[in-house]
């Protein structure tokens, strides 16, 4: 049995002798936040593994994708702040390590010179292009078994999930 099949197996044991102790324990909805948790650190540890060797984290990936799906290439230091949900202090860093690389540059806006733009470079642009394609397969083998419906499906379904996540995070907003 596999290592995350083996920890769902335990949670799901765990659970069930907590639910018995606390019979108000919401059970289905806690082992489904846990399963969430632990196949999410899962895939983000396959992700890690996979851009290990281009020297990359998943930060850094997932600034330079937004950059790469923009239509025009760029954006704000806030606006990849808000998206890859990032403090400032360390947007900064992923910012240098991919100026550094010659990835991305950073530099003033041409419509307004106090506004701060970075841009995906040709050289970036390329970088992923050839980098994405050979993590393909891998994605496709994790929902293998999966009909066109089931992956709807799920999608429709984590993304209640995010709806619901915000409106707690609104009510808890002063």
């Amino acid at each position: 049995m596999a290592h995350l099949t083996n920890c769902i197996a335990m949670m799901d044991e765990g659970i069930g002798r907590v639910s018995q102790i606390i019979p108000q324990l919401p059970a289905p909805e806690a082992r489904l936040c846990r399963l969430m948790l632990m196949v999410g650190a899962s895939l983000e540890e396959e992700l890690e593994f996979k851009l290990k060797p281009h020297k990359l984290n998943h930060s850094e990936f997932l600034t330079l994708m937004i950059l790469y799906s923009r239509p025009d290439g760029s954006s704000t230091p806030g606006e990849l702040c808000e998206f890859a949900t990032q403090g400032a202090t360390n947007m900064t860093r992923i910012a240098n390590a991919l100026v550094k690389r010659g990835l991305i540059t950073r530099g003033a806006s041409e419509e307004d010179r106090r506004r701060v733009l970075i841009r995906i470079t040709p050289a970036g642009k390329r970088f992923v292009q050839k980098m994405l394609p050979p993590m393909f397969p891998r994605v496709a083998t994790m929902f293998a078994g999966f009909s066109d419906n089931d992956k709807h499906n799920l999608s429709r379904l984590l993304r209640k999930l995010a709806h619901n996540l915000d409106q707690l995070n609104s009510d808890a907003q002063p």
